[in-house]
């Protein structure tokens, strides 16, 4: 049920405890934003998860739910608390101690994209801020936590899979000790967002793929994890970065060559996902 603020696509039949979500890959550019920003089109969308909505879109083919957000990153961040206003860059915002995200430009509502470069020339007030949490960073976390509400009461157990990219250039000077870069980085927020045996079972379906995986370093999530990762109540979230440069040209922002093999190979690694814990779960709840 496509609206603004995001996009659900339902299986026909929902036969997984597993729910994927992906927040930052929305390119809907409001024109007066656009006209607004000191940086051209290109440059904007550097933050923008390009074409991850794509990558994962199959999931519901596999029994399982896909959200997206329909508002780019830049406008709008979903990985934030909507009380992390950058007082920067928000007429009247107050600061509330110290933190990081909101001090480096990446608050809700951010004030830079990729690499610091700073998005607008002058501030915006109050009241837009307000109005786009409302429209859009409410509408969307109400429907990913009715999802794994859903999820959560049907097989026991829902497994949020919070799904992002990386620059290529993030994981080339990650230093993670790894003999072989990572291609893939779980986070689990070292352990506090998901069981270790699921955070497992998504590994394996990687690794099976014949990907590289690493965990937490460089990303170990942000509010999304922190937010619905609860597994002591089996609501387990983990989130998924993928080096862009597997299917993207990150300069010109296009698919490149690898694009549709690799598609197709993250199906593989998708029905793998959608198939932990649900059978059991089913069968016990029947």
């Amino acid at each position: 049920m496509p609206t603004e603020a995001y996009n659900l696509v339902m299986p026909e039949k929902l036969s997984s405890c597993a729910v994927f979500a992906s927040p930052h890959s929305g390119r809907d550019y409001p024109a007066a934003f656009l006209d607004r920003s000191v940086l051209n089109y290109k440059t904007i969308r550097s933050s923008e998860d390009a074409f991850v909505d794509q990558l994962f879109d199959s999931a519901p083919r596999h029994g399982a739910p896909f959200l997206t957000a329909a508002m780019p990153r830049a406008y709008l961040d979903l990985n934030r608390n909507a009380d992390e206003l950058d007082p920067a860059l928000i007429q009247g915002a107050r600061r509330q101690g110290h933190n990081p995200r909101v001090a480096s430009g990446l608050g809700v509502i951010p004030r830079v994209v990729a690499n610091g470069r700073v998005i607008y020339n002058g501030k915006i007030t109050m009241d837009e801020a307000r109005l786009r949490i409302d429209n859009y960073w409410r509408p969307y976390h109400a429907c990913l936590k009715s999802l794994l509400s859903e999820a959560h009461q049907k097989f026991g157990q829902a497994i949020l899979i919070d799904c992002h990219s990386m620059p290529h250039e993030a994981v080339a000077i990650s230093g993670t000790g790894q003999s072989k870069r990572p291609e893939i980085v779980l986070g689990d927020r070292f352990g506090a967002s998901a069981s270790g045996a699921i955070v497992d079972q998504i590994e394996s379906a990687f690794a099976s793929a014949g990907l590289n995986v690493a965990r937490n370093t460089p990303f170990a999530g942000a509010y999304v994890t922190q937010t619905y990762g609860r597994p002591g109540r089996h609501q387990h979230a983990i989130q998924v970065e993928i080096d862009r440069s597997l299917y993207m040209d990150e300069e010109r922002i296009e698919p490149n060559q690898n694009f549709h093999a690799f598609r197709t190979l993250m199906d593989l690694v998708i029905s793998e996902i959608a198939s932990i814990g649900s059978e059991p779960a089913r069968l016990a709840a029947e």
